[in-house]
């Protein structure tokens, strides 16, 4: 009975800590979503490759949509000519720099800038490399279908307050769910898995890395929670496979992988993947 209360209050926790920043996080998204239209976005984008991948990279501190919600945008950016060099740096960091996410990781490790910093710079540095990747090996769009979604420009601003209303509560029990699941099992580890086995499977910083980088695939969480459950793992794992864990799991896990391959053409989605996970593990051994 003991360790069940323990789980529970580990579990409860962690829930009231994180939902009111996925809940500002999807209803911020549903703005986005409905007042923001591509041709908006296409227009900012540099001609200049190189300075392209740049300020797609950067551009996502102004998009507070977590992943759950990033890919369907992007493949409208590329369906509309955002060059795919351009959007998948956005894609990959969107979901990491915006401010509700920085804001949450602040939080989440006793309001200090250290994880913040370290965080949005490592994510930054990943999409880019990736983009540059992508510039070089890709020339067209890769999508499945070249259908474009529908403008929404054409919506009267009450169909827009609508619109963003019903988006934010479909986001919100989408990416609900995966927050409640993950902080369950991030609960259950905590009660009833011994500090000695984690520090036994991550117990170089290679391996530990590696660990977490599967465990935020796994997991699945919603970027805006998920420093509260990295935060939860400080006595355990090193700061660099914390910051993996942080800068893996909301560019790629289960439920954006599946978007993924919904939009984008199978051996794209592949590299993609292998891509993210080779810069992501190097880039924790060198923290």
């Amino acid at each position: 009975m003991k360790t069940f209360l323990q789980l529970n209050t580990i579990f409860i926790s962690i829930l009231i800590e994180s939902m009111p920043f996925v809940v500002l996080g999807v209803f911020i998204s549903g703005i986005i979503q409905m007042f923001v239209t591509e041709e908006m976005v296409k227009k900012w984008v540099p001609k200049n490759k190189v300075l392209a991948i740049i300020y797609s990279a950067l551009i996502g501190v102004l998009f507070p949509a977590c992943e759950c919600g990033i890919v369907p945008i992007t493949r409208r950016l590329v369906a509309k000519g955002v060059p795919l060099y351009a959007a998948i740096p956005f894609m990959l960091t969107g979901p990491v720099i915006n401010p509700v996410v920085l804001f949450s990781t602040y939080i989440a490790f006793g309001s200090n800038w250290t994880m913040v910093l370290y965080r949005s710079i490592f994510a930054c540095i990943v999409a880019i490399v990736v983009g540059l990747v992508i510039a070089v090996q890709y020339k067209d769009t890769q999508l499945r279908h070249l259908t474009p979604a529908p403008s929404i420009a054409a919506k009267t601003w009450k169909e827009k307050v609508i619109g963003t209303l019903e988006h934010t509560i479909e986001e919100f029990f989408t990416t609900g769910k995966y927050l409640i699941i993950g902080a369950f099992i991030a609960s259950v580890m905590q009660t009833y898995v011994k500090t000695s086995v984690l520090l036994a499977i991550g117990h170089g910083k290679a391996s530990s890395s590696l660990v977490m980088m599967a465990m935020a695939f796994v997991l699945s969480l919603c970027s805006e929670a998920d420093a509260f459950i990295a935060s939860s793992f400080q006595n355990t794992f090193p700061f660099s496979a914390l910051a993996a864990f942080l800068v893996f799991g909301p560019m790629l896990d289960i439920k954006n992988t599946i978007m993924l391959l919904q939009s984008f053409k199978t051996r794209f989605v592949l590299m993609l993947i292998l891509y993210i996970t080779i810069f992501v593990f190097i880039g924790s051994l060198l923290i």
